[in-house]
């Protein structure tokens, strides 16, 4: 079997990376984490300069609290795996 040589569009990757269904991506599975950690979490997801972000953070003392804790944000992750 001969060596397969992949070449990368980085222009392509760099428009898929910015795309509006990745950022859909990304805030779907950020809500699953922040409704699987439970109230005083939210989901956030925005563009930057190379790429499109998202994150779950913790908005309310309560739930800061939690998460230092019991890692109830970080046991959380699992959520966004499909």
């Amino acid at each position: 079997m001969g060596k397969i040589r992949i070449e990368l569009n980085d222009a392509g990757i760099k428009e898929l990376l910015r795309s509006a269904e990745v950022g859909e991506e990304l805030q779907a599975r950020a809500e699953a984490i922040a409704g699987a950690a439970g109230d005083g979490h939210v989901a956030e997801v925005w563009q930057g300069h190379d790429r499109v972000h998202g994150s779950a953070r913790t908005v309310t003392s309560e739930a800061a609290r939690s998460e230092a804790e019991d890692r109830t944000l970080t046991r959380a992750i699992d959520a966004a795996r499909y």
